[in-house]
């Protein structure tokens, strides 16, 4: 291999690396736009009516792209894994409403913050992803600021924190899963993700309808809207690196948490909680962003260009 193409492998190799966490950042700001307006609704309407409604807008919206790239969908890779994926991952939107339902935002998402834990092991076993100590440590403290920050309430052990808690492992089981099936293009990931949300909702949604009101069927739209921009962002971050490095990410989701917890539910978080937020969860992010920016550079020191 030439000079000029080794250069060119190991800027490329990096540059996606960091737009794979750009990218994450994103969904995730996005997500938990999303999550809040999700629990305004779900006050009102039922979580089988969400996920139907909030479907149909995404496919709306989704569906020139869909007719354009028709053909994407004939040539779909390992259908198998795309149904576990499916499975996963509707019933880990499904968990999240359901336990928001019983529980402040804040403490559904401090479940959910397990997820890099869960990612960055099943990563190393499934994946076979190198996840140095440094890597763990860094993830480690990012979840034990998480526990100080939020402070999980005394319903930490009840049947909707278990709900919480099995979502946050078919999440970690979906990201891997999308992770292994980057290959496929990002228009069927998304809209297969979105029809399976649709056939789940249709099923339960006849229990407790409640006929929604144009101002609601905005919402219900916007709801759709953002889970389609956030979703092509995280699957496409997936493609470009791996699981283990920008799954940590999803510990900003918690500043998300609280931004929006004050914002539409008047939560105003605690010392502790904005303490814990900014310098130990931000600082374990921080640490792994640059720790993979170290790691470019003396890759390119230690197997120089010859």
């Amino acid at each position: 291999m030439s000079l000029l193409a080794k250069i060119s492998t190991t800027l490329d190799d990096r540059s996606a690396r960091l737009a794979g966490i750009v990218l994450m950042l994103a969904s995730i700001c996005m997500f938990s736009f999303g999550d809040t307006l999700g629990k305004y609704i779900v006050s009102t309407y039922s979580v089988g009516q969400l996920m139907f409604l909030r479907a149909c807008a995404a496919l709306a919206l989704l569906a020139p792209s869909m007719w354009r790239q028709r053909h994407e969908f004939l040539l779909i890779e390992r259908p198998w894994l795309q149904l576990l994926r499916l499975i996963f991952s509707t019933f880990e939107i499904a968990a999240f409403f359901l336990a928001t339902v019983y529980l402040p935002l804040a403490d559904v998402v401090t479940y959910y913050l397990a997820t890099p834990i869960f990612v960055t092991a099943l990563s190393a076993i499934f994946l076979r992803e190198h996840v140095g100590l440094r890597r763990w440590s860094a993830i480690l403290v990012g979840f034990v600021g998480v526990l100080i920050a939020l402070r999980p309430s005394a319903q930490s052990i009840s049947w909707p924190a278990m709900i919480a808690l099995a979502g946050s492992l078919s999440f970690s089981c979906s990201l891997l899963t999308t992770r292994l099936l980057r290959a496929t293009p990002d228009i069927v990931l998304a809209s297969a993700q979105f029809v399976s949300g649709l056939i789940f909702g249709l099923l339960i949604a006849p229990i407790g309808w409640v006929t929604p009101s144009w101002s609601s069927l905005g919402l219900f739209f916007a709801a759709g809207a953002i889970s389609v921009c956030a979703l092509l962002c995280v699957n496409r971050s997936l493609k470009l690196a791996p699981a283990s490095l920008v799954v940590p990410y999803q510990y900003t989701m918690v500043l998300w948490a609280v931004t929006f917890g004050y914002l539409v539910f008047g939560d105003v978080p605690s010392l502790p909680m904005a303490l814990g937020a900014v310098i130990i969860i931000i600082g374990a992010g921080l640490y792994i962003f640059l720790r993979e920016r170290e790691l470019g550079r003396i890759d390119s020191v230690v197997n120089p260009p010859a």
